[in-house]
């Protein structure tokens, strides 16, 4: 029987040690904490995303960084049958808005109970506030491990499940990391990803807490204009364009601090540090330009002697109005007869282009996953074994894989941590 150790009890680690264990091997499941799965605990605001119900093939277009290495991986245990694997264990699950998956009771704890019990069940040996230090090699090969309280205990493979840097205080510290770079693998630069993002612009503090629906996005990077080959553009007479990296549509939220919500996180997986980013929001992506138009001028007409301000509060959210006649720049208390066609049409391109200016996003603490890790390079996408360290695999966000919302990195997590305890604990 071979002994495989995984270090970290959250998602992938979980079911990497259920698969190892229901495949002969006999595994011990290692935890710093003391419990089990805390960032599942506060996955979805409490409720937990677990998957998402989209046909497979689709996934792999919601994942942002390396959809091909996950090939083997999704379809090896893709999301039905994660689904199956709940249902099965006794948690109930439906599908939401966006075919989001979670737990009938909306309770994440379920989910975690759910895994723990499976573990248990097939034999895995838990071990809390127990922390690795170490992983020891003999000729390439994994050999044993070295817990924080020094004990070495020799084991076939060891599967690594640590996460990544997002959320440290659920233990995501960035240890599966040090434990890659210590035995050659090469780390890809970690950053913030599915985070809230700063803004520039002090008005978006007026808006804290409005949420908005519906509503579609462009992010661009901001090109500079003092560098080598933009000069030589502007010699040519050519202007250089700003860069789109990201455009979406869905839900959003104002904050003190810039935006969040679903659309901007998603939009946040795109950003790249240490730069300025501008945001285009489009408030009524549903309308074309001369709709909207035609639109603003059927309010116009019907509030003939009325204030602008007055006129134009079916257009947006209460809490929007003030802030939409501050960027126009026409004056709140302005008859709508006495604006000029130019100026409406003006405020029509303002409706459809609301800029934003992103300065940088809100770090790790608030980060739902991290974007980097250990390069896919170095680990067999068949087996999610490392190419450098015979028994030694990586499952879930310690690897350099990262999706869009929506259940899609929690099944990165189920599949890759699945394929992983599946090929440790194979005879050779």
């Amino acid at each position: 029987m071979k002994k495989i150790a995984v270090i970290g009890a959250g998602a992938a680690g979980m079911m990497a040690a259920y698969a190892a264990a229901t495949s002969g091997a006999s595994v011990t499941l290692f935890e710093k904490n003391e419990k089990a799965g805390k960032k599942i605990y506060i996955t979805g605001k409490g409720r937990c995303n677990v998957t998402n119900a989209c046909d497979v093939n689709d996934y792999f277009a919601n994942i942002i960084r390396n959809p091909k290495f996950m090939y083997s991986a999704i379809y090896d245990f893709d999301n039905q049958a994660v689904m199956d694997f709940f249902e099965a264990k006794g948690c109930h699950l439906k599908v939401e808005r966006g075919d989001r998956v979670f737990p009938v009771s909306d309770h994440s704890s379920d989910i975690i109970k759910a895994m723990l019990f499976a573990c248990k069940d097939a034999g895995v040996t838990v071990l809390f506030d127990t922390g690795i230090d170490n992983i020891l090699y003999e000729n390439d090969q994994v050999k044993s491990v070295v817990t924080t309280g020094g004990e070495v205990i020799e084991f076939d493979a060891v599967i690594i499940a640590t996460g990544g840097l997002s959320y440290p205080t659920t233990g995501s510290t960035g240890d599966g990391y040090a434990f890659a770079k210590s035995s050659g693998h090469k780390l890809v630069q970690s950053y913030p990803a599915l985070v809230p993002l700063e803004i520039k612009e002090p008005w978006c503090k007026e808006l804290q807490g409005l949420s908005l629906r519906n509503v579609s996005v462009v992010m661009e990077q901001i090109q500079s204009e003092t560098g080598s080959e933009d000069q030589n553009a502007a010699k040519k007479g050519k202007k250089k364009k700003n860069r789109p990296v990201y455009e979406g549509f869905g839900e959003m939220l104002f904050t003190h601090f810039g935006v969040s919500g679903p659309l901007m996180l998603t939009a946040s997986s795109y950003y790249e540090p240490g730069t300025e980013m501008r945001i285009h929001l489009d408030l009524k992506p549903a309308l074309t330009m001369e709709q909207l138009d035609k639109r603003v001028v059927r309010d116009f007409e019907a509030g003939l002697n009325k204030q602008f301000i007055n006129v134009i509060g079916s257009l947006f959210p209460s809490k929007l109005v003030p802030v939409m006649v501050k960027l126009s720049g026409i004056n709140p208390e302005r008859r709508v007869n006495d604006i000029t066609k130019e100026e409406r049409q003006e405020f029509v391109r303002l409706i459809k282009d609301v800029q934003m200016t992103v300065t940088g996003t809100r770090g790790f603490r608030e980060a739902i996953i991290t974007r980097g890790g250990v390069s896919v390079k170095d680990v067999n996408p068949s087996t999610m074994e490392s190419k450098h360290k015979k028994g030694l695999y990586f499952a879930g966000e310690v690897l350099d894989v990262d999706a869009v919302t929506g259940g899609f990195n929690l099944q990165v997590a189920w599949s890759t941590g699945h394929l992983a305890g599946l090929s440790a604990a194979a005879e050779e």
